[in-house]
């Protein structure tokens, strides 16, 4: 069930222009976003002074809130200097979509200043922070130079139509356009879907991602439903834009679990590797009966993304056939299943192989996406995320390489290096130490 947090931000206007930070890609809610400051409300902001006379007019914690975030986040203290400040009103809240396992109850005052003030960023949260017009921001976000959580586009949509905004439409998800399953779009004309799937604990969901400009060859990538009601809602959201092919990144069947079906429904081919088409083919007979498939390969351009080519990028290691797509400029890239936006990656035989998991990673990584979306989880700023998932294994290996060397078995390095892992996990992890090993003779720092 998910846990909902009371939460405030600050809209910050001066001369027509607001404020924006750009939040840092380690931190765990909205990495390499860029937002309005803000952030949850504590428990002691339930207790404090009284506020300030300009603030009675709103709930105290709330108040309490949201200055202590801005004089945290860009060392501004509006409390201590009322004078600054020309009107104060709440233009609305907005709450996270389900199935979010954090929802966000945000309420949003929009603060028009006096003057415009000195400001400094905590670089534990901020990476910065620009004062620019509402269009303008729009006109970024729309370029595709921006990764904004939809409160955040909403909000600068309803400013860039009135700076003295008193209500922002399609701030709360229930009054923007509604669609049979959850659509997010932080990353402009890039269309996640959140899909119910039967894929591994934690996530419950794969991201399908409808992709291809107007009036263009258009894609749905990894649809897989976990049953037919779930089917039926995503063939009633892609009737609203209609698709001209369905992509695999590979072969799992948390990715293509009645895509065939799908593919049927809508008289359209499917796309993927060879090596995904030969595994699923062996695994499920009759899985591409009277359906055409195009086989991609590294390079390959998929479709059209703001006018550019998105590319095929062959990223095998998690699956020997995995494909990620990503558009020249490489403003995002879609990374399968190499990295988890909720659980870890599993490296398994036969298709897994950690040796060239490890490469797949360090070339995305080069490649430097501004933003990266894994299959299970929200989009994310930066290849950091990929940094720390490549920390993460390299550091694992030397975990197993000094128990192997102490003689200890799989089972036990098993107990050791996974003590509190789910115990329906330790499946799963039993194989990461397996991979491990093979990479270590594949690298002939053990004996094989």
């Amino acid at each position: 069930m998910s846990r909902i947090v009371d939460a405030v931000t600050a809209v910050l206007i001066h001369q027509g222009e607001v404020l924006l930070v750009h939040r840092q890609p380690f931190l765990h809610a909205f990495p390499g976003y860029h937002a309005f400051p803000g952030g949850k409300v504590d428990a002691a902001d339930d207790e404090g002074p009284p506020l300030p006379e300009r603030w009675r007019g709103f709930e105290a914690r709330l108040v309490r809130a949201l200055l202590r975030e801005l004089r945290e986040e860009i060392a501004l203290d509006l409390g201590a200097d009322a004078t600054a400040l020309r009107d104060v009103r709440h233009i609305g809240t907005a709450l996270t979509p389900p199935p979010a396992p954090v929802r966000f109850d945000t309420r949003f005052f929009a603060i028009e200043l006096d003057r415009r003030p000195s400001l400094r960023a905590d670089l534990n949260e901020i990476r910065g922070c620009e004062w620019a017009s509402p269009r303008h921001w729009l006109q970024r976000y729309e370029q595709g130079e921006l990764l904004c959580a939809p409160p955040t586009v909403a909000v600068l949509r309803a400013l860039a139509a009135d700076i003295g905004v008193a209500a922002t439409p399609g701030l709360h998800f229930e009054t923007r356009e509604q669609f049979p399953l959850t659509l997010i779009e932080s990353m402009y004309g890039v269309r996640q879907i959140l899909v119910r799937s039967h894929t591994l604990p934690p996530a419950q969901h794969t991201n399908c991602f409808l992709l291809g400009d107007a009036q263009s060859h258009r894609v749905l990538v990894d649809p897989s439903p976990a049953d037919d009601a779930e089917m039926q809602r995503l063939i009633a959201l892609v009737e609203r834009f209609g698709i001209h092919e369905i992509f695999l990144t590979h072969h799992h069947p948390d990715h293509r679990e009645r895509a065939n079906v799908l593919a049927r429904h809508f008289d359209v081919p499917m796309g993927m590797s060879l090596d995904t088409q030969t595994r699923i083919a062996a695994a499920v007979p009759g899985y591409f009966d009277g359906i055409t498939v195009h086989h991609y390969r590294e390079g390959d351009t998929l479709c059209r993304w703001l006018g550019r080519p998105v590319r095929v990028y062959a990223v095998p290691g998690h699956d020997e056939g995995q494909l990620a797509l990503m558009p020249d400029q490489h403003a995002w890239c879609i990374v399968g299943d190499l990295i988890q936006g909720l659980g870890t990656v599993v490296i398994a035989k036969p298709e897994g192989h950690m040796g060239r998991y490890f490469d797949s990673l360090r070339k995305i990584i080069a490649l430097d996406p501004y933003a990266i979306y894994p299959s299970h989880g929200m989009a994310m700023g930066s290849s950091h995320r990929l940094q720390e998932t490549l920390k993460h294994r390299e550091l694992r290996e030397k975990q197993v390489l000094a128990l192997y060397r102490e003689g200890r078995s799989v089972r036990e390095m098993l107990s050791l290096i996974y003590a509190d892992v789910d115990p329906r996990l330790l499946p799963l992890a039993q194989m990461n130490i397996e991979s491990h090993l093979d990479k270590l003779r594949e690298d002939g720092v053990i004996a094989a």
